[in-house]
């Protein structure tokens, strides 16, 4: 193959190898590795789900292997990308119950911060500093800084592949991720009191103090619709794939509208005693729709028929945020205001496992840029019914934001550091 005909992402040594193999090269991989190979270039990602040769091959290893027990050999109704997107969730699930952890620390701001997102191996991190940072969720570099500028606060913001949405007080802002920024003019994207976001495009939602959610056009930059949802403040949202948007309240409840006809659709009420909505996360996978509290209490919704499945007490104090893998529907990672990283099992609620950082550290290799090094950090595993209160504080400080990936979870602690944990199978 020429050098002009070569896929250009792909290394000069590898265009003299045929399909047969670069596939036997491949059946050597783990299933993570896989996966980010497929992602190289046209020729490697077609050789990889689409080869006889590579699924007969990984076929054969999980025999020989016994293989994840709910993952099954892909046949002629299913595709090779959704056997290895199987066994790969398979992984990640097993790893967060009882696989080895490291965290690596960094300092990624010089005031105290307590927001994080992790897409497409992509860490965006902000909210009590006047500038957002993305970093890499490999080498921790920072790749980008976007600023924030005027006195009001950034209070959540998101991102996708071209731009970051944050919301600054009563506005909007929008971010290139060139750094270019551009602010909704003040007569069509003011409003009282924003205090939660939730972005997918073209579209943004505001959840505000008086009650409301005000939808925003992200190309006509203005606000097309205000629903009514609660009596109090909105302090958590969520999107469905149904164009529904849920919304949790300050007041104990949650509320599904739709987007369609700005009609409430249901009103989901926990059980217990009223206490605050912290958190919301809806998988579009499953349709379950899992809630946080400030009294330590999990949910969970089944949002189809809108009926509880279950609910759990799982901490004492306040869960500030849910998280879980895109397309997992086994595992929910849970962080709150006594600096446990939990596991749940989405389907029944159990507590599976507990996480906190070991007072062991050392440094890692320093980085060529004014934040400084990477530090490593050993973590400990806590029996499920084990209390925490004799783990001293300073290991663990509260998880206002979780952000989940494969095999790893972003977390920040309204403070100048980062943590990233990876999970090892």
């Amino acid at each position: 193959m020429s050098a002009r005909g070569a896929p250009r992402r792909c290394g000069a040594p590898t265009q003299s190898l045929d399909s047969d193999t670069l596939c036997i090269i491949f059946s050597s991989l783990d299933y993570f590795s896989l996966i980010r190979c497929s992602s190289v270039c046209k020729s490697w990602h077609n050789i990889i789900f689409n080869s006889r040769l590579l699924k007969d091959l990984y076929c054969k290893r999980d025999r020989d292997s016994a293989g994840p027990s709910n993952a099954s050999s892909p046949s002629s109704e299913t595709s090779m990308k959704m056997y290895l997107e199987g066994l790969a969730i398979e992984q990640h699930r097993l790893s967060l119950l009882n696989g080895s952890v490291e965290v690596h620390q960094w300092k990624g701001h010089t005031v105290g911060v307590n927001q994080c997102r992790l897409k497409m191996g992509l860490v965006v991190t902000g909210v009590g500093d006047k500038v957002l940072r993305m970093w890499s969720s490999e080498s921790y570099k920072c790749l980008g800084e976007y600023s924030i500028l005027g006195a009001a606060p950034l209070i959540d913001f998101d991102f996708d592949e071209s731009k970051i949405v944050g919301l600054i007080d009563t506005q909007l802002c929008i971010w290139t991720r060139h750094g270019k920024r551009s602010i909704f003019p003040s007569k069509e994207g003011t409003f009282t009191r924003g205090l939660c976001m939730r972005y997918n495009d073209p579209e943004a939602v505001i959840g505000c103090g008086d009650g409301t959610v005000r939808i925003f056009d992200m190309y006509s930059q203005r606000c097309s619709r205000i629903i009514r949802m609660h009596s109090g403040p909105i302090t958590c949202l969520a999107f469905t794939d149904d164009q529904l948007i849920i919304s949790g309240s300050s007041l104990g409840s949650i509320t599904v509208s739709s987007l369609s006809s700005d009609q409430r659709v249901a009103l989901l009420r926990p059980s217990t005693a009223p206490t605050g909505i912290r958190c919301l996360c809806f998988n579009p996978r499953s349709h379950l729709v899992f809630a946080g509290s400030t009294a330590g209490h999990s949910y969970c919704w089944d949002i189809r028929t809108m009926r509880p499945l279950w609910e759990s007490r799982i901490s004492s104090n306040v869960i500030y945020s849910m998280g879980h893998m895109r397309n997992d529907t086994s595992a929910l990672v849970v962080g709150g205001i006594d600096g446990v990283l939990r596991a749940l099992n989405q389907n029944t609620g159990e507590l599976l496992s507990n996480y906190v950082v070991d007072k062991h550290t050392t440094k890692a290799t320093s980085r060529n840029d004014k934040l400084g090094v990477v530090e490593k950090m050993k973590v400990r595993a806590v029996g499920v019914d084990a209390s925490t209160e004799s783990i001293p504080k300073q290991l663990r400080p509260p998880i206002p934001c979780v952000a989940v990936g494969m095999r790893k979870v972003v977390t920040t602690h309204n403070g100048k550091y980062i943590r990233m944990w990876r999970f090892n199978s």
